[in-house]
């Protein structure tokens, strides 16, 4: 059987693509490109684009407009507020849980919403991964630079490490860095730290689109940035949360814009030993990034898939709350939404920061959607130093009924 006939074979059942391609080893060579990234002998990285990754590739040029950003009806400006809302605070929490944080995600998402102070390192870790990836939405349409690597570096890594000089900066020859499982076996040595400086050259080179000569699709070269910032290795911790970062960062460069509202942490996490053998493979098998390319665009699709479940299930609960509260004509969407949400849990308590982060609003405009509420004996308001805080009242469920709006 030839190389064509092998790359349409899908593969045989209780065996995913990564293993398939694995398994089979067979004239991977024709045709494969090399890239700028060399190991630590000096050998290029090289890959091919079997299935499914052309349709994978086809997939996200498609859609790369994103799905919120559909003009449907359903999908209105509320529904892209929370999406992106979800997708920043999912990546945080999930990218940190990838490093070693351990705190749930309920905790985590009511310290980002509230805008309260982490209390602990894995808090920490979260909280910044998430000012991260806000400064990624911003410096979307700037090219990469050193300056900018080590911004993103620091910003990940700011309180989480024990000496704050190791923040945004190169890892040291006498500082041996290698990459292990739990058990204590190295499975990856990075190149020396004396060549980290021309390796970032290089690699900005290629994040900003200068290498090399030939086409490289972009979706294709942001997954092997992921790749290439890990496989160096340059910093004494946060490589993971940086390299998803850059991921990010190059994605939105190139347009993807359904990007800001994934979170590829979210579906690593769910299997995580297959994103470090992805690594493993490509590294082991000679410089074959294609492990890596085919792992990740199954990633990139189930995050897709899992925005897709998330949309759907957000319009439907929007036309629900829209049907049963539809007479509060008064309300705007997001006080609908709180009152909804109220009505379900009785005991829970808001704040101006928490609905203007849960809402993707400026704080006045939260302000304003809290304090009509409460006029109007929605809620309740006390405050505490500083800082109002909303409650439920006990029946509020009755004085939804005798309010005249």
């Amino acid at each position: 059987m030839n190389w064509d006939e092998l790359r349409h074979r899908k593969p045989p059942e209780g065996l995913d693509l990564l293993e398939w391609w694995f398994a089979l080893k067979v004239r991977r060579e024709a045709g494969a490109r090399e890239v700028p990234l060399l190991d630590k002998n000096g050998v290029p990285f090289r890959f091919n684009l079997p299935d499914p990754l052309p349709f994978r590739l086809h997939e996200m040029d498609s859609q790369a407009g994103g799905i919120v950003q559909q003009p449907d009806p359903v999908i209105n400006p509320e529904i892209r507020s929370a999406s992106l809302v979800r997708s920043l605070i999912e990546e945080s929490i999930t990218s940190s849980q990838l490093e070693g944080a351990s705190t749930t995600r309920e905790v985590a998402k009511r310290m980002i919403k509230e805008g309260r102070e982490p209390r602990n390192r894995s808090e920490k870790m979260i909280f910044n991964n998430y000012l991260t990836m806000r400064r990624v939405l911003e410096i979307r349409n700037e090219e990469m630079t050193s300056n900018l690597l080590f911004e993103i570096h620091r910003m990940v890594t700011e309180g989480t490490m024990d000496n704050p000089s190791d923040w945004g900066r190169f890892r040291r020859p006498d500082e041996r860095i290698v990459v292990g499982d739990p058990y204590g076996e190295v499975l990856h040595v990075p190149p020396p730290a004396e060549e980290l400086g021309q390796r970032l050259d290089q690699m900005l080179s290629f994040a900003n689109g200068d290498s090399p000569a030939w086409f490289i699709h972009p979706f294709v070269r942001s997954m092997i940035l992921h790749f290439w910032l890990a496989y160096d290795h340059p910093f004494v911790d946060g490589n993971g949360r940086t390299a998803r970062a850059l991921f990010y960062w190059s994605m939105l460069k190139y347009g993807y814009l359904i990007c800001e509202y994934l979170s590829i942490s979210n579906v690593i996490l769910k299997a995580p030993a297959r994103y470090g053998l992805a690594f493993l493979y490509s590294e082991s098998d000679e410089n074959d990034l294609t492990y890596f390319l085919v792992y990740h665009a199954g990633v990139v699709q189930r995050a897709i898939e899992d925005l897709q479940r998330y949309v759907e299930r957000r319009a439907q609960q929007l036309k629900a709350v829209e049907a049963d509260l539809a007479w509060l004509t008064e309300l705007n969407h997001r006080q609908r939404d709180l009152v909804a949400h109220a009505l379900r849990h009785p005991n829970h308590r808001y704040s101006i920061e928490y609905h203007r982060r849960s809402h993707g609003v400026v704080y006045e405009t939260a302000r304003r959607d809290l304090m009509q509420l409460a006029d109007q004996g929605l809620l309740k308001k006390h405050k505490a130093g500083k800082t109002w805080h909303f409650t439920p009242p006990p029946d509020l469920e009755r004085r939804l009924r005798l309010v005249n709006l």
